[in-house]
């Protein structure tokens, strides 16, 4: 039996044309090769997995190979020495290392030093090797290679040529994953690598390394479904399905289908970030100019095509806040299934339009959905017989808006309840919640006094200033409100910026009164008044004018003492 050996060493890179998603880097160095211009200290940083060692290796045995007819399958082992400075970060060890340097190369042209995790070096460790790395001899280059550059002392990186070595993209890591499969008889759905590729998080070394998993789990046939299986992810069709139920505001369904991905051992914080990145994906997909930001199999790019048409861009913007909220509140929240329920069911009432406003963290009620199971069979009635002598009877209680209204009154009023019958429809506020009232007129308009008035709009302003809207707070109680006939509120600011920001928080501050109040025939209305800026006093010259107003001995004594204002 013949030793298994890992993908990551098997098909790790020999030439630069072999490394993944690194185009740039590679083409520099063999440029830099070929024209004689390579630098004598080399810093490779970047994430792990991405081929910094790799293009290490290839680099050391190119530049040995460059004008000569030495066959290219000759390693020069002997030219090239990797230190592992994790392990060896002592000052001893640097010392050892510069004095091998002074001693040239029995074969080859240069002697290649490449250092790994070269951050890991103490301080003195740095301190002892700024002189050979700044003026090594002429057959010795340093390949430095580290994933924390911010660890190295800038000494180091002032004397270092630095390439950064990026993340592999998905899809580059998918291609070469196929090119492997072909290589070893494999057969694989392009979706099941996309999610091998997805899973490595840009590293090429933690690809081929799931890779190796799931082959020896499925064997020579990889499929989507096994893949999502071993790899504990949850499949795109899960977010797929979630999203139509949240669009359609369908809450039971959604809820139903969260315990189920939940008892099959997944984690609600993992969930919550998928579908934040699925509601991503949708929006990438909504316009041609990001489509190329969709890094997605073929099959599943159609499918978040067509959905993406169903999901409104409003929704796809409150839905992902909503979701990246629920994110940053997970590990802080003591009832955590509790808070992503809450939030799946914030964002399926996003699109629900049962209610003329709704405030941010609006949930569809229980009884929404009780109105739209089938009625028993002991309650259906005949509708046709009876159904105009209901709309007479209707119209005589409630606004004339509903009573015209197209649809049957029938319908409006089981909105409210399952069952049809002649209480139902003489409960004035049953049917007022169900309709959308704009008049006013039968809403009460209790007497109120000045002093209550300024009472609450005192209170509103502190309500403002709390939630840490301070300018907001400021603008309210400078405005003194003045009451005039027909219960007609005015309130006058100083400049039209002021005014502007008041109309904005009119709505919300018309409410407040209103329901304090208990009067709906409350107005407000904002004027414009510049000579209020005259009353308010800023700079000290302007405080002390005010004060002399009130006394002018006070000028007689700033003179006396010769005081400064």
């Amino acid at each position: 039996m013949e030793p298994f050996i890992v993908s990551a060493r098997k098909y790790r890179p020999q030439n630069f044309e072999d490394v993944v998603g690194q185009q740039a880097i590679t083409n520099t160095l063999e440029n830099a090769i070929k024209s004689n211009h390579l630098a004598q200290a080399l810093l490779f940083t970047g994430p792990r997995g991405v081929g910094k060692t790799s293009c290490a290796r290839i680099l050391a045995k190119k530049i040995n190979l460059q004008g000569t007819s030495i066959p290219e399958d000759e390693d020069f082992a002997f030219n090239i020495f990797e230190l592992d400075a994790a392990s060896n970060n002592s000052v001893d060890d640097i010392r050892s290392l510069t004095d091998q340097v002074r001693i040239p190369p029995q074969t080859g042209k240069f002697k290649v030093y490449i250092i790994d995790e070269v951050h890991m070096l103490s301080q003195s460790a740095f301190n002892a090797f700024l002189k050979t790395l700044e003026e090594p001899p002429a057959h010795a280059i340093f390949i430095l290679a580290t994933t924390e550059k911010h660890k190295i002392i800038p000494t180091i990186l002032s004397r270092c040529q630095i390439f950064d070595f990026k993340r592999i993209g998905v899809l580059d890591a998918k291609n070469y994953l196929k090119t492997i499969c072909k290589n070893e008889g494999i057969t694989a759905d392009d979706d099941a690598l996309h999610i091998i590729a997805q899973k490595a998080d840009g590293a090429m070394r933690d690809a081929l390394s799931i890779f190796d998993r799931v082959v020896s789990f499925s064997g020579k046939n990889l499929t989507r479904e096994a893949v999502a299986e071993n790899l504990n992810v949850l499949d795109y069709d899960t977010y797929f399905s979630m999203t139509d139920l949240l669009v359609e505001n369908n809450i039971p369904d959604v809820l139903n289908s969260f315990n189920e991905i939940l008892s099959k051992g997944f984690e609600g914080h993992h969930f919550i970030n998928g579908l934040a990145s699925h509601f991503r994906d949708l929006l990438v997909a909504k316009d041609k100019i990001t489509i190329d930001l969709l890094e997605v199999g073929d099959t599943a790019k159609q499918k978040y095509l067509v959905q993406a048409t169903k999901a409104s861009l409003p929704f796809l913007i409150d839905a992902i806040q909503k979701a990246n909220d629920c994110d940053l509140n997970y590990k802080s929240s003591k009832n955590q299934r509790l808070l992503v329920e809450l939030t799946l069911m914030q964002i399926a009432s996003i699109t629900f339009d049962g209610e003329k406003k709704k405030p941010a963290n609006f949930i569809i009620p229980a009884a929404f959905f009780q109105a739209l199971m089938p009625a028993k069979k002991k309650e259906v009635i005949e509708v046709p017989k009876k159904e105009v002598e209901i709309k007479t009877i209707v119209s005589e209680s409630i606004p004339e808006k509903i009573a015209e209204s197209p649809k049957p009154v029938l319908e409006i009023a089981r909105k409210r309840d399952s069952s049809l019958s002649l209480k139902s429809i003489f409960q004035p506020k049953e049917v007022e919640k169900t309709a959308i009232k704009e008049n006013y007129d039968d809403y009460p308009k209790t007497v109120f006094t000045i002093k209550k008035l300024e009472l609450y709009w005192k209170e509103y302003a502190n309500l403002l200033e709390k939630k840490g809207e301070q300018s907001m707070a400021a603008i309210i109680s400078i405005g003194k409100p003045v009451l005039g006939e027909n219960f007609q509120i005015s309130c006058a600011v100083s400049n039209s910026l002021m005014q502007d920001q008041f109309l904005r928080t009119r709505p919300n501050l018309l409410h407040f009164l209103r329901e304090k109040l208990n009067n709906y025939g409350i107005d407000i209305l904002v004027t414009l008044d510049e000579s209020i800026s005259k009353k308010f006093a800023y700079t000290p010259q302007e405080k002390f004018n005010k004060l002399k107003e009130k006394n002018p001995l006070i000028e007689k004594l700033r003179q006396t003492f010769e005081l400064d204002l």
